[in-house]
């Protein structure tokens, strides 16, 4: 009896070693990847701002952190990122049920749209909301009211950012939820409330917590649009970086505020992981064309027409006035000079960032969805060991340490043999696949591991390997989840600025770069060219974000 129970265990022993071996094969890519090009020029740039004649400067910190003025834009960033992340979900998650459960005329287009503004610079968000809410602008003309002033400005500017990612993180995996599970709960007696509280909720809560986790990273390291809307009296820590590096050139306040950036987040993400595993389940998941229906009743059609009226007021008036500040000459004369490249901006015409950008983006969605995709199905099993578990929250650190001090990172740290990569055009991809991957992983993983675990273990007893297991049981179930992660991949490359800056090289620069370089030059033509360059970046948005849908919502294929 006992050898045949040694018998039974020994191969079950043996796949789990097996399995464990073939997690660690699929993190070693985005370990080496996140320790070349992350970790490595992080620790340069600190180093190099902490360290006086080959000797640590520890006692700077204190002195950094015992000015009021420091302490005030810590207060500031953190209180700020708290309610731009309440705000987004309080706005974001009624359409996020509406995209997932309703079907109607000009859906895929309306969720281009809403992705759109994820994307553009937010020196050009900044200066559309100043055009709204500013002195002369439209709030201004119509009612008399000014919000530049104000943090209203900042937050809203963060919620016409950040729709997005939850429409589409929450929405993706809502989509895919058994309804009969809820409808079940309602033939027992509960309430529409009740059974969505008890029966869905507790499904969304991992897609709900990673996008309020991503909300609230991408808002505690604003940049573009505080620096514009926020003027001298708002700062965020990412603000302050920047002012310290490139206008007082104190790199060593500008290292300590790093460190409490990326401590600060650490933390988060340590409890981010902790709660979030905690509640994490097995869901049943089904083909999202099953679940949408057109909507029935007063009710559901009221909520529909405040979604759109929601997505029309918020996200489309900027757009709107990015696309009348671009047409403000005649002839469509602020187009007509992005073709010329006597400007003196640049080395080559403006026109040619469209063609760099989706060249870069192209190349950086590649590699964030390798990288993220392995790092995702390494990460599926809730029952690994620590050391993954913490590589789980070490993936979104590049959402919050500062863009400026990465892009400083890769020009000091990537200047010598064999990582000489100033020159090569890949370096930009690079930097723009660093804040790719968190998306591609935050987007999959809740779906990978939504997917019943007893389907793994049937393929495995039929004789399936692990890799077809996994091609034939998780692939049909997360081609959605993949295909939206490759868009949001794209979308996050198109606009990504803030290390950009700092490695596009003169002749070669991306849309945002060249963008914040019109932005920075007097004159109404640099201006007007600004706007039509941003216009036709979310042109540029708009159609790859309606050809993904049309894939997305592809029934080929689909389980």
């Amino acid at each position: 009896m006992d050898l045949a129970r040694t018998e039974v265990a020994a191969p079950a022993s043996t796949r789990a070693r097996g399995a464990a071996a073939a997690r660690l094969g699929l993190m070693a890519a985005p370990v080496a990847f996140f320790a070349v090009f992350f970790a490595y020029p992080v620790t340069a740039i600190v180093a190099r701002g902490l360290k006086v004649d080959g000797a640590w400067q520890v006692g700077r910190i204190g002195d950094v952190l015992a000015q009021p003025d420091i302490r005030h834009v810590l207060w500031f960033t953190t209180w700020q990122a708290l309610v731009s992340t309440a705000l987004t979900l309080l706005i974001a998650l009624p359409g996020a049920y509406v995209f997932a459960r309703f079907e109607f005329p000009g859906k895929q287009l309306l969720r281009a749209v809403v992705t759109v503004p994820f994307v553009l610079p937010t020196v050009v968000v900044g200066t559309a909301f100043m055009a709204l809410v500013g002195r002369g602008g439209l709030l201004d003309a119509w009612w008399g009211v000014r919000l530049d002033t104000t943090v209203w400005a900042i937050l809203l500017a963060h919620v016409f950012f950040n729709y997005a990612v939850v429409v589409r993180t929450v929405g993706g995996l809502w989509a895919q939820l058994d309804p009969r599970q809820e409808e079940a709960a309602r033939m027992l007696g509960a309430s529409r409330l009740t059974a969505w509280r008890t029966v869905t909720l507790p499904a969304l809560a991992p897609a709900v917590a990673a996008a309020a986790l991503m909300v609230f990273l991408f808002t505690f390291t604003s940049f573009g649009v505080v620096q514009i809307l926020g003027g001298p009296t708002f700062s965020t820590l990412e603000v302050e970086i920047y002012r310290q590096t490139s206008e007082i050139f104190d790199l060593s306040t500008a290292a300590v505020l790093t460190m409490i950036q990326f401590v600060a987040v650490g933390a988060i993400l340590a409890l981010h992981a902790w709660t979030v595993r905690r509640r994490e389940t097995a869901l049943r998941l089904v083909d999202a064309s099953v679940t949408a229906r057109r909507p029935r009743g007063a009710g559901q059609w009221a909520l529909l027409g405040g979604v759109v009226a929601t997505v029309a007021v918020l996200l489309l008036l900027p757009l709107a006035v990015l696309v009348e500040r671009s047409l403000g000459a005649a002839d469509l004369g602020y187009y007509r000079a992005l073709t010329r490249d006597d400007g003196g901006v640049f080395l080559v015409a403006p026109i040619e960032a469209v063609v760099n950008s989706l060249q870069y983006a192209v190349a950086a969605t590649a590699i964030a969805v390798l990288i993220g995709g392995l790092a995702s199905v390494a990460l599926t099993r809730r029952d690994a060991g620590r050391l993954v578990r913490g590589f789980d929250a070490l993936l979104m650190l590049p959402l919050g340490v500062s863009a400026v001090t990465v892009g400083f990172g890769f020009l000091i740290a990537l200047d010598e043999p064999p990582l000489d990569l100033r020159s090569s055009w890949i370096l930009v991809p690079l930097a723009q696949a660093l804040v790719g991957v968190p998306f591609v992983v935050r987007t999959m993983l809740p779906v990978l591991r939504a997917v019943d675990v007893r389907l793994r273990e049937a393929a495995a007893v039929l004789g399936a390997s692990p890799w077809r297991a996994w091609r034939e049981v998780d692939l049909p179930m997360v081609r959605r989840a993949l295909l939206i992660a490759a868009g949001f991949a794209f979308a996050v490359s198109l606009g990504e600025f803030g290390a950009t800056v700092f490695i596009a090289r003169p002749d070669n620069p991306t849309l945002p770069v060249a963008v914040a370089r019109l932005l920075g030059r007097p004159g109404d033509l640099n201006y007007g060219q600004a706007m039509a360059l941003s216009t036709m970046l979310m042109i540029v948005c708009a159609v790859a974000l309606l050809v993904l849908e049309r894939l997305r919502t592809d029934r080929t294929g689909e389980f």
